[in-house]
């Protein structure tokens, strides 16, 4: 205090008076967002865990079912040669063909059943696997969203540090950017 009841400051104090004022610093600001950013972020990539979980499941779906149609596809190999061999005997044997007539009935019948249930598990691989392939596409775009994400938590950190705030406008953006990605794969799903 002066001598005539004038209380000044040094200037340091001066900035520190202004700097902590009831205004929001530049620091609280990026604080903030850092903390929203992270959360957002956490809740991303839970639900781009959880996608890609089901995008594996639908691939495994479409490889056992893949395997089963393979496994019929064989059976009707083999019915199929057995068919043969049996219609080439009474080809042969024109005696005996009374005798491989009902095994030959039994082998044609069964074909049929066994072409339809091969065709079907093939159809049911195909639809499982294009399911993988489409919930795959916006487990994609998450993983750039938390991509973007990161990119703008670095930013603000950055920011913080040196005060540049042209750094914490392109954290804003890079997480406008994560954010506009998410928002398309949760609209894909």
């Amino acid at each position: 205090m002066s001598e005539h009841g004038l209380h000044t400051h040094a200037p340091h104090e001066e900035a520190l008076h202004h700097g902590a004022g009831s205004g929001h610093s530049l620091g609280q600001w990026v604080a903030i967002f850092t903390a929203i950013l992270a959360a957002f972020g956490a809740v991303v990539s839970y639900q781009g865990s959880h996608l890609m979980n089901e995008v594996l499941l639908y691939k495994n779906e479409a490889v056992l079912e893949k395997a089963r149609a393979t496994d019929q596809w064989n059976y009707y190999q083999a019915v199929s040669t057995k068919l043969h061999l049996l219609e080439l005997g009474s080809t042969l044997d024109p005696d005996k063909a009374r005798q491989f007539a009902p095994k030959i009935q039994k082998y044609t019948e069964q074909k049929s059943a066994i072409l339809e249930k091969a065709r079907t598990l093939e159809a049911q691989s195909a639809k499982a696997d294009a399911e993988s392939a489409r919930l795959n596409r916006p487990h994609n775009d998450m993983e750039i969203a938390m991509i973007f994400l990161q990119i703008a938590i670095s930013l603000a950190s950055i920011t913080a540090l040196t005060r540049r705030t042209w750094l914490f406008g392109l954290g804003i953006l890079s997480a406008l950017g994560g954010i506009g990605l998410w928002a398309a794969a949760m609209l894909a799903i």
